[in-house]
């Protein structure tokens, strides 16, 4: 499966939430590639320091997406591809490639409502794909007591795109995890609240990656 983080707003959080989405699909067994398509080349980087198991490539423009993407996931249960902030040609050629893309979005009316705006290029790719990608809105970088608000629901409802019931908080710990070259399971007790909440989100969005032995256990 090809898993695009993409929103052509920045700022959203896309690094963090592909990073630690390629480390927990590699916690659960699963061979991952991560694809770094964004100008910054943060989420490469901070990947080989956190997890040198995992592969990271840098697909650097969309002829090259166009063309190594399959070839990566022929080579791979997951590619989680990290996309630009900008650059629609990119992001385009991701989502023309992409089985699920994940929209990283803050909490509030105005970022909701540009949504329209920033899913143009994706509607795109599932009207030529009949469908493909499918997509889930994430709330990201929302504050500890935020509440998910009637019109947020309705504006995403507009949008014919679920979202998920799982918000990433706004954290400092996941600031500081690449600069200590790490994701948040590894970083101990202080990092727990936010360890439980990535481990939420990636379930909920992916519950078939979850090791038998871990769906096992939930059910016990």
């Amino acid at each position: 499966m090809i898993i695009v983080v993409a929103n052509s707003k920045g700022g959203v959080g896309k690094s963090t939430l592909a990073v630690h989405l390629a480390a927990w699909l590699h916690e659960q067994g699963h061979k991952v590639t991560l694809a770094d398509c964004d100008t910054q080349q943060s989420s490469s980087e901070w990947i080989r320091e956190a997890i040198p198991e995992i592969k990271a490539v840098r697909l650097d423009n969309p002829d090259i997406i166009l063309n190594e993407l399959p070839i990566l996931a022929q080579d791979a249960d997951y590619v989680v591809a990290d996309g630009p902030g900008s650059q629609t040609e990119t992001s385009r050629a991701l989502l023309l490639r992409g089985d699920l893309a994940i929209v990283p979005c803050k909490a509030s009316m105005l970022e909701v409502r540009a949504l329209a705006k920033a899913t143009e290029v994706l509607r795109q790719a599932q009207d030529i794909r009949g469908g493909i990608p499918k997509a889930v809105i994430v709330l990201s970088m929302v504050g500890k007591n935020y509440r998910l608000t009637q019109d947020m629901k309705d504006a995403a409802a507009a949008l014919s795109l679920p979202m998920a019931t799982t918000a990433m908080t706004l954290r400092q710990i996941y600031a500081d995890a690449p600069g200590q070259g790490s994701v948040v399971w590894n970083l101990g007790s202080r990092a727990r609240e936010a360890a439980h909440e990535a481990e939420a989100l990636f379930r909920e969005i992916l519950p078939d990656a979850v090791a038998p032995a871990a769906r096992q256990a939930v059910k016990a």
